[in-house]
């Protein structure tokens, strides 16, 4: 079988496309024929290392998202998950085989049913993004700790970069859950495509306000703060959230550090909150899969320019190519093509 691989860190010319025996499920483990391999930035951060040419041994397949069909099941699994079409979150995570190849063993935990309904697009486009969205939307001390219709009713949420993958996301399930979502842009694009999300409010932070327009629509302040770069917004978002609000931190934008004032933020009870998916609780995490699952039965998550997440195929051979436009910030979400 075909698998893109890197044994050293370093620039997207690492990867390699190499022919692998096909890797048999072990106890609790399922094989997964590959359709689509899902890239986030933690992808390419990965490859890329803290020190560029250090060996990587075993070499490691990336790709912690995908989207495919059960083609085996270890001792222990249910049989019957054999043929059905799945979703695959955290493959690649403290393990050396992600989905960037033709069958992926993973643990049975990690693929969730993808129904029929449903494109294998939009599975390689859920683990990750919406895993870190669910769990900025539900880290408030007065956040609903499950989303799902009128979870969120009465509640306004403001999304920083809605035209990103996670920003995409966030906006996607709160409006599920019946929240107000205001996002905020960097261009007119971005805010059609933020607002095809199902943004109530689009404010473009380069030509307005944020501060002024944010406090026109909810005077008292946001409930909580889907945050992507916490060390440019910080005096912005100590401004907006509101009483017993939430700022959720998921990215680090350069390595900044945050200066916050403390009288402003103590007297609304704020709470500041950093997100990883990887390492949040296993609970917090179970109640996401469960939820982002019903969002999908539901239909109510869209990929694709209509749901303002436009989607960048590169077939797996591509790998680099593909890797490279993540690093060069493709708007949307970028997909590898194990199989047509």
């Amino acid at each position: 079988m075909r698998a893109i691989s890197y044994s050293r860190t370093g620039d997207p010319d690492v990867l390699t496309l190499t022919e692998r025996p096909e890797p048999q499920p072990g106890p609790g483990e399922v094989a997964v024929r590959i359709h689509r391999s899902g890239l986030n930035p933690t992808d390419v951060k990965s490859r890329r290392g803290s020190d560029s040419g250090k060996p990587v041994d075993p070499p490691q397949v990336p790709g912690q998202d995908g989207a495919g069909i059960v083609e085996s099941v270890g001792a222990g699994v249910e049989a019957a998950l054999s043929g059905l079409r799945v979703w695959i979150w955290e493959a690649a995570w403290q393990r050396p085989d992600g989905t960037s190849q033709e069958l992926a063993v993973v643990p049975a935990r990690h693929v969730v049913t993808l129904p029929d309904s449903a494109s294998f697009d939009l599975g390689a486009s859920l683990g990750i993004p919406f895993l870190t969205a669910h769990r900025c939307l539900t880290i408030g001390e007065e956040a609903p700790r499950r989303l799902g219709p009128g979870s969120m009713s009465g509640r306004t949420v403001l999304v920083a970069g809605g035209a990103g993958a996670v920003g995409n996301a966030a906006i996607q399930l709160a409006r599920w859950s019946d929240a107000r979502v205001i996002t905020t842009v960097s261009s007119p694009q971005k805010a059609q495509l933020a607002a095809a999300a199902g943004a109530d409010n689009v404010i473009d932070y380069r030509q307005q306000d944020v501060v002024t327009e944010v406090r026109k629509i909810v005077p008292h302040g946001v409930d909580a703060i889907v945050e992507v770069a916490p060390a440019a917004n910080a005096a912005i978002d100590a401004e907006l959230i509101g009483q017993h609000g939430a700022v959720a931190m998921y990215a680090d934008d350069g390595g900044g550090q945050i200066t916050l004032p403390i009288r402003t933020l103590m007297v609304p009870n704020a709470r500041w909150q950093f997100v990883l998916v990887y390492t949040e609780p296993d609970a917090a995490k179970a109640r996401a899969l469960e939820d982002v699952q019903a969002a999908v039965l539901d239909g109510a998550i869209r990929v694709g320019d209509e749901a303002g997440l436009p989607l960048h195929h590169f077939p797996l051979e591509q790998a680099a190519q593909a890797h490279a436009a993540v690093e060069n910030g493709a708007v949307g979400k970028v997909l590898i093509d194990v199989l047509d």
